[in-house]
């Protein structure tokens, strides 16, 4: 069975959530404050964490941040702030979904389902050394990449980009850090051949009907699993 983290200081509505999700077959463990969260995220393996943003002492967007630094448990985040900027804060730390207050219980099951089944998926393509989304393959042992079952010609640091984003799905990196994480903190250029990278690879594996690589506007860019 499954097992969701719940974080929600106000006690009704994180009981609200659990048995949602109780009704649907998973087991829910919750925490009222942030430090119990992180606490929890960090020492127990759950299928996916929900998380409010405003919490006491440690809120969701600081969980967030530091939990990504030593999991990619996928993270939902359910609040009742439904401005943009929150919205967009919360996906460029690595969050999976956001969802508002109040909210659907049938979609809030079904978005977790669906958060929780792509996350495996992912998982056992990266540890079979080969990771496949939709019509993407990328082959880290030889190096190769198919789209549909065509190879794509990638030179050594677009290969490189492709497969670090790949192997972070759903986690924003600005431009600084995917030029520190790929050409090396030593490395010579300007960070803008990032940008032209990202290009490159894109009109190579993506068509319109199907995108892999998101821009997160003012943030960075994600691979979207």
């Amino acid at each position: 069975m499954k097992k969701i983290l719940i974080i929600e200081d106000d006690t009704d509505i994180a009981e609200l959530e659990r048995d949602y999700l109780e009704m649907n077959g998973f087991i829910c463990d919750i925490a009222l404050n942030g430090k119990d969260g992180l606490e929890k995220s960090l020492d127990n393996d759950y299928s996916l964490i929900v998380a409010d943003i405003m919490l006491p002492d440690i809120n969701g967007f600081d969980i967030c941040q530091r939990l990504r630094t030593k999991k990619q448990t996928p993270v939902m985040f359910l609040s009742a702030r439904s401005d943009d900027i929150s919205k967009v804060r919360g996906l460029g730390l690595g969050a999976d979904d956001y969802m508002t207050k109040p909210f659907s219980p049938n979609e809030f099951v079904a978005r977790i389902r669906a958060h929780i089944s792509r996350f495996e998926r992912l998982s056992g393509n990266m540890s079979s050394g080969a990771i496949t989304v939709r019509n993407l393959k990328i082959n880290k042992a030889s190096h190769k990449v198919y789209v549909n079952d065509s190879e794509i010609i990638l030179p050594n640091k677009e290969f490189d980009l492709l497969l670090f984003l790949a192997q972070n799905p759903n986690i924003t990196f600005s431009k600084d850090m995917l030029f520190d994480r790929v050409w090396g903190l030593d490395a010579l250029g300007d960070i803008s051949t990032v940008t032209v990278h990202i290009q490159r690879i894109r009109d190579k594996i993506e068509t319109d009907n199907d995108k892999y690589i998101e821009t997160v506007w003012g943030v960075g860019y994600r691979f979207r699993g």
